[in-house]
């Protein structure tokens, strides 16, 4: 028989811009770039055409490039017996951590105005961020929803 986990949660970085987003934002520089370079071709200048040319792939390949990175995530899952943290880059690559939670403590970095810049794991003398890609509102709630749990799991 199979308990169910006393706290779980899947933690994905927020992107704002999807494919059609990419390639609508592509569109425009190729349209705001179009001005200039009939401007430098009718004058002679053309290989300052092709040079804005590689600034639209370059926009290009860096928003195709954060939006795969948006494809990561962390999962939590606490049992009674071990806390479980499965991160998952947008590249595929995977990586498991298991903890006891009677051992682990949850170390959060605040800034100079209250909020939370990093959330950790410590255990023993090594530490596991967890959260990296999530905004001080999401990781101040995560860390008290989680803190919580790990709580729970000691009593």
């Amino acid at each position: 028989m199979t308990t169910s986990p006393l706290f779980s949660a899947m933690l994905t970085p927020h992107r704002s811009l999807g494919p059609r987003g990419i390639r609508n934002v592509a569109a425009v520089a190729s349209l705001l770039a179009l001005v200039p370079g009939f401007f430098f071709f009718s004058i002679g200048a053309w290989p300052v055409v092709g040079l804005m040319g590689l600034d639209v792939l370059a926009l290009y390949w860096a928003l195709s490039a954060s939006l795969k990175s948006g494809r990561a995530f962390e999962e939590v899952t606490l049992w009674r017996d071990a806390l479980e943290i499965r991160h998952v880059t947008g590249w595929g690559r995977e990586r498991q951590h298991k903890f006891n939670p009677f051992f682990v403590r949850l170390r959060v970095e605040r800034d100079y105005e209250d909020r939370v810049t990093r959330l950790a794991l410590k255990f023993r003398d090594s530490e596991l961020e967890i959260g990296a890609f999530l905004n001080p509102d999401d990781k101040a709630s995560f860390a008290t929803v989680l803190s919580s749990a790990l709580y729970d799991a000691r009593n």
